[in-house]
């Protein structure tokens, strides 16, 4: 079946296949789902779904992929294909960010800004595939060095806030070491990575290689942790998918695991920070941005008394000049939520906030636009330690705002949660910065800035916020093995 011709749809002029990406071909599901455009609660298209035999059919491609010559494909073979697919991607930066755009809600200059990201991380990565280098170790006699292989079929689940970024974050590594790979995209977002599948092949990768599927997280992101043939699992989303995922991959084949998870970060702001302004703009752009769909938002933002209330004024005029509308709009900050279910759960908050004593100072309402799925940047104050809002993860504009008293008080709230994804903190003083950066249980810490990832820092939680690094060179470990080979340089044989 000629798979362009059954599926493929013009959407504003962009052309999209929406079958399944398996072994270089565009091929039918068992199913369909419908893809919704959140900015006017509209059906954009259908895109076919993946079951467990489709899984297992991309799982055996990648397979035989990397047992045919892929493992074994030089490294400048491996970085030619990354950096042409890099070219294809800039090529395409338009058409990409527009379906980012469509299918996400987010603003379009954000998802042009996440486009050029995933060229940079293709090209960054690449840059590894001749520098994956063992070591060769003394041991009393015999020749002993280490060599860095690939895993073999790695596995993928991605979620829907950054669709095409974190597709790259699993693919680029993965591909670099030598192996193959099956992404699951979520299925509220699967039109970037679809338009990206058909750069795959454009290319020239050879057929298996990188295999791109939609489908429902219970089936068929289930059917991937769980398959005997996946020999690496890697999943962005929620703690309590990256428990069962965790738990399908002990059950089936003990498989290796990369989990990013969720947060609750803390922003803390002393009292001696040079600039307030420059405070205050970092700080709402680290939990407004993306209409707070982010786990690495800081929803928890703790100000030295002295200062709290300049800040508070301050933070409420900012928020308040930031447009919330269509994301197609050059002059909007915040798009809508991902769904209607989504922005329920969010406002679900809001009136627990509100029902166990905190103050909603700022928002806290739907707005009504279009038929999509936005509210208002919303601003709680006078919250407890103990409080929902203050513990749980939102993921949506939603943030606390809370006063401390001294470095001493703010590292212990700061540092009382499940999570430790990342933490941001304000000061002028170089040695306060160094000591409270040490002291915080937190994978990333940003200094006078916040929610800067970037392809060569590593990123990924303490705690219950995953398990693994991914960006820079730290991600290698997570898709490669190291062989020790002893040689006995006194043998007779």
């Amino acid at each position: 079946m000629n798979m362009t011709t059954s599926f493929a749809l013009f959407l504003y002029f962009y052309l999209v296949n929406t079958g399944l990406f398996i072994n270089n071909e565009f091929v039918a599901g068992n199913n369909t789902i419908e893809t919704i455009n959140p900015a006017t609660g509209k059906v954009i298209t259908s895109v076919q779904a993946a079951g467990s035999q489709q899984v297992n059919t991309a799982v055996e491609a990648a397979h035989k992929a990397f047992h045919g010559g892929w493992k074994t494909s030089t490294p400048r073979n491996r970085a030619r294909l990354m950096h042409k697919l890099a070219d294809l991607v800039e090529r395409d930066v338009n058409d990409l960010a527009h379906l980012e755009t469509l299918d996400n809600g987010k603003p379009l200059r954000n998802a042009q800004r996440d486009i050029i990201d995933v060229s940079n991380y293709i090209r960054y990565f690449a840059g590894f595939c001749d520098k994956l280098h063992g070591k060769v170790i003394d041991t009393q006699g015999k020749l002993s060095y280490t060599v860095h292989e690939p895993i073999g079929v790695c596995g993928a689940i991605i979620p829907w806030n950054f669709p095409i970024v974190m597709l790259i974050w699993k693919v680029a590594p993965a591909i670099c070491t030598g192996n193959t790979i099956v992404v699951k995209t979520s299925e509220m977002t699967p039109l970037s990575a679809l338009k990206f599948a058909a750069l795959v092949k454009e290319a020239g990768f050879a057929p298996g290689v990188i295999n791109i599927i939609t489908g429902y997280g219970h089936i068929a992101g289930d059917s991937l942790a769980r398959h005997m043939k996946c020999d690496k699992i890697a999943f962005t989303g929620s703690v309590n998918v990256g428990r069962a995922i965790m738990k399908a991959a002990a059950e089936s084949n003990l498989k290796k695991i990369t989990l990013e998870l969720g947060g609750k970060s803390p922003n803390i702001i002393f009292d001696d920070v040079e600039n307030l302004d420059e405070a205050v703009f970092w700080s709402r752009f680290g939990i407004f941005y993306n209409a707070g769909q982010m786990c690495f938002a800081g929803s928890r933002i703790y100000v030295q008394e002295g200062i709290y209330d300049e800040f508070v004024k301050k933070f409420e005029k900012l928020v308040l000049s930031g447009k919330v509308g269509c994301p197609f709009d050059k002059s909007t900050f915040q798009g809508p939520q991902i769904s209607e279910t989504h922005l329920n759960r969010i406002m679900s908050y809001i009136d627990i906030g509100k029902k166990e004593g905190a103050t909603c100072h700022l928002g806290g309402k739907r707005v009504n636009n279009n038929g999509g799925y936005f509210m208002e940047p919303t601003v709680f104050t006078d919250v407890k330690p103990d409080m929902r809002i203050m513990r749980e993860e939102i993921f949506g504009p939603v943030v606390v705002i809370c006063k401390f008293k001294d470095t001493k008080d703010v590292i212990k709230q700061a540092n009382d949660t499940i999570f430790g994804l990342a933490a941001s903190v304000f000061t002028s003083n170089i040695t306060r910065a160094v000591t409270v950066s040490n002291a915080l249980e937190a994978g990333s810490v940003w200094v006078n800035c916040t929610s800067i990832v970037t392809e060569n820092s590593p990123f990924g939680g303490y705690k219950q916020s995953g398990i693994g690094r991914e960006n820079s060179e730290y991600a290698l470990a997570n898709y490669t093995q190291i062989k020790a080979v002893k040689i006995n340089l006194n043998s007779k044989l």
